[in-house]
């Protein structure tokens, strides 16, 4: 602008967020009105360090000195209080005291507000808006036959987890190959899938997610004879224990409010359910695989047992003797066949199964001295 007849600009630099700022990839800092370089102060740089490494994710803010107007704008606040069941306020500070407290806004001294990345990406209109989060949006992709060569369809959801994760799951669940039994009185439609470990998958991979991997984003891909749920981390728990280990959150603030919106429990059950649904259905357990800095979670259609992989046939049958356990009770050559859905005609199929589960240190036998007839076989571990 021009005044008193002099051309002024201003320029705001805004402050560095989740690292220092760098110049051609040496960090600066400030000492009193100088800049100066951050390996020149060894005991600065070590408590910046130790900062950044214990910043929550969820309270970084990604969008500062917003109005009031653009936190409407930009977030969906009326599913905030239809999600949580409370009579949405018509006062504008009643409303922002809501959104403050659950850390979904931040106020600011100036009297403008910031937006959290726990509110955009719950809560966002469009994650596209907010600086790095538009590549977490979740992507569903549907291929033709069982493997990547042909995409059938790919849908990705742009709006928070909190709007459209319902919307994933009834997506996803639409694409899955069901079957309608005839002969019924009143028709009937089932999927291939068991729907309630669809659902703790999605769930699962929204909430564990490693928020800061950056260029990575959880993903469903869905095969004729399989589905895989991606997303970026690692499990901070032992994958061996996955069926009775405490729960524990990556991003403890997500967790808590995706709880409180119904979209998970934070008890810890949710594999426990995957695997019971899948077991009804007479399916190979989830297959969980951890790579460098990702997870994926595949579940399986239909299958007959003597088509079904050794190594599957073997974590199918260590997490049926885990969940016996946690319920009081152990694996027995009876209740393995009932599992898989082996007539006992067949029983040798289930003997041999639980001999090489043995030989894998995956399960061992509750009491030797039992009667082989009559033996009972806990995990490993237990």
């Amino acid at each position: 602008m021009d005044i008193d007849g002099k051309h002024v600009e201003l320029i705001r630099i805004h402050k560095a967020l989740n690292e220092p700022v760098s110049s051609q990839k040496i960090d600066y800092i400030r000492s009193g009105s100088y800049t100066k370089k951050l390996h020149e102060f060894p005991v600065f740089r070590a408590h910046l360090w130790d900062k950044l490494r214990h910043a929550q994710f969820e309270d970084v803010c990604v969008k500062t000195d917003q109005r009031y107007e653009d936190i409407i704008r930009l977030l969906q606040v009326d599913a905030y209080f239809t999600l949580l069941k409370i009579p949405q306020p018509a006062e504008k500070d009643a409303i922002v005291h809501y959104l403050n407290e659950d850390g979904i806004i931040q106020k600011q001294d100036n009297g403008l507000y910031s937006i959290t990345n726990l509110g955009a990406i719950l809560f966002a209109k469009d994650l596209n808006e907010f600086a790095r989060l538009g590549r977490k949006a979740m992507r569903v992709v549907q291929y033709k036959g069982i493997n990547r060569l042909l995409i059938q369809k790919k849908e990705p959801f742009n709006q928070g987890y909190a709007i459209c994760f319902e919307n994933i799951v009834r997506y996803v669940n639409a694409l899955l190959p069901s079957s309608e039994d005839v002969n019924a009185v009143q028709l009937s439609t089932t999927s291939k899938f068991p729907l309630p470990s669809v659902r703790e998958a999605i769930a699962n991979s929204l909430i564990h997610q490693d928020l800061y991997i950056t260029g990575a984003a959880p993903v469903v891909e869905i095969f004729d004879n399989r589905i895989e749920v991606t997303n970026p981390g690692t499990p901070l728990v032992d994958v061996l224990r996955i069926i009775d280990n405490p729960p524990k959150s990556r991003n403890e603030k997500l967790a808590s409010l995706m709880r409180r919106l119904k979209m998970c429990e934070e008890l810890g059950r949710g594999w426990d359910r995957m695997v019971l649904a899948c077991e009804a259905q007479y399916l190979p357990a989830p297959r969980i695989e951890v790579f460098q800095d990702s997870t994926k979670v595949t579940l399986f259609s239909e299958m007959e047992f003597s088509n079904i992989p050794m190594e599957d046939k073997l974590w199918s049958c260590y997490l049926h003797a885990c969940l016996m356990y946690i319920q009081g009770d152990a694996l027995t050559n009876k209740s393995l066949r009932d599992r898989f859905g082996i007539p006992e005609t067949s029983s040798s199929s289930s003997s041999r199964l639980i001999k090489e589960a043995i030989g894998k240190n995956l399960i061992k036998v509750l009491d030797p001295n039992t009667a082989p007839r009559y033996m009972k076989y806990i995990p490993i571990w237990a």
